[in-house]
């Protein structure tokens, strides 16, 4: 293969203002990278006078070329195109070198594609890095019907446009990686949740299966009719906790923050379950990464589920303040309260090893720990309940607030 020219990426117009108005048309709304780099070669090809066009991604292992969009090349070449050795011909150089690379000698490219494209109706062709940070993310090629060369002011615009979609693969990278390790940490959450919630009442119905099975055959009748009804208890917990799990699984928490998110619960809650809900916040600026917004969110859910199943109360109010060292978020109502009086404690000591009937509250003690916090649950002044949590502040805030 013959190179015409071989020119390193120099800096890129200092007026590009025509080929930016075409790459930001739109590129702030959420899309599908090949869809958006397929928009962005129709304007480009325009841009050059090309007759057709083509984006190449680097694939993961880094051995190849991966055919990502296309405009006006036949079906056969698309085909023959759809994956490339890295280091194949002129795409090759401008995978491994940061350059803009012109080529009129298309015979290496019509033995593995089409000899009736290449050296005919594709009589040259120019391939420029996607990269970014010195690493070469991929090649944009552009097709042309005749030897002739375009101008060097569009050079220089299209050097940026490599520039501009090597950005985008970088980004796009960046996202996918933050996808796959936000998948496997759920996958994480998954498992915990599940062995908080159900693995001490298996273990606990796992322990009097033998004695029902002894009192069985002993024609024990009173202390069958007991351990049956322990395990009976048991797999009842095990279910609703299951379904708690289940529903934090479904319920994701408000892209836009914790405030908005309570804002969200607030405004349609009196709607769905007749009580009137007041979130009152005293702290301009929460400070919380997203993690903690993640769990906080949750407890006060939970709390507000509550609320809505078992307190009968007409009004409910979510408190938001802060101390020197804590962070405190106080669920209150003004409805029946807490059934029975031993409840009201800090939930964040040793769970007995009877299981509990009150499975939110397990769950809530373990997203409380998770923050290094402190939960209690009670009664508020004999009416209604008090669910507070308290979060001590990063050393790094030292309580401020801003």
């Amino acid at each position: 293969m013959t190179f015409i020219s071989l020119t390193p990426i120099q800096p890129a117009l200092t007026d590009p203002t025509h080929l930016l108005t075409v790459l930001s048309t739109d590129s702030g709304k959420p899309e599908d990278l090949e869809a958006l780099l397929a928009r962005f070669l129709t304007s480009i090809i325009a841009l050059a006078g090309a007759q057709a066009g083509a984006v190449r991604v680097v694939t993961d292992d880094g051995k190849s070329m991966r055919l990502v969009a296309q405009q006006g090349l036949p079906d056969k070449v698309v085909e023959m195109e759809r994956l490339v050795d890295r280091h194949c011909g002129l795409c090759g150089t401008a995978a491994s070198t940061d350059v803009l690379v012109w080529v009129d000698d298309l015979s290496s490219c019509a033995k593995h594609g089409s000899s009736i494209y290449f050296g005919s109706q594709c009589k040259s062709m120019l391939a420029i890095s996607l990269a970014h940070h010195q690493q070469i993310l991929g090649v944009y090629n552009l097709f042309f019907d005749s030897s002739s060369r375009i101008d060097a002011s569009v050079q220089n615009l299209l050097r940026l446009v490599g520039q501009l979609l090597g950005l985008s693969l970088h980004n796009a990278r960046i996202e996918r990686e933050r996808l796959r390790l936000t998948v496997m940490k759920e996958r994480q959450d998954m498992v915990n949740e599940v062995h908080d919630a159900l693995a001490q009442t298996l273990a606990y119905a796992r322990m009097r299966l033998p004695l029902l099975s002894d009192a069985i055959q002993a024609h024990d009748e009173s202390q069958a009719l007991k351990y049956f009804s322990d395990l009976k208890t048991a797999v009842t917990e095990v279910h609703d906790n299951l379904r708690e799990v289940m529903t934090y699984f479904r319920t994701r928490m408000d892209p836009l923050g914790l405030m908005h998110a309570l804002t969200a619960i607030a405004d349609s809650y009196f709607s769905r379950n007749a009580i009137a809900l007041e979130i009152r916040n005293s702290v301009p600026h929460l400070n919380l990464n997203d993690e903690q917004e993640v769990q906080v969110f949750y407890i006060v859910q939970e709390a507000l589920a509550n609320i809505a199943k078992h307190s009968m109360a007409r009004h409910a109010v979510v408190r938001i303040s802060q101390t020197p060292q804590h962070l405190e978020f106080m669920i209150e109502d003004d409805g029946l309260g807490m059934d029975e009086p031993n409840v009201s404690t800090i939930v964040t000591s040793a769970r007995p090893l009877v299981p509990s009937t009150h499975f939110g509250l397990d769950i809530m003690q373990s997203r409380a720990k998770r923050l290094g916090g402190q939960l209690e649950v009670g009664s508020k002044d004999g009416v209604g309940t008090r669910v507070r949590l308290r979060i001590p502040l990063d050393q790094d805030r030292g309580g401020k607030t801003s």
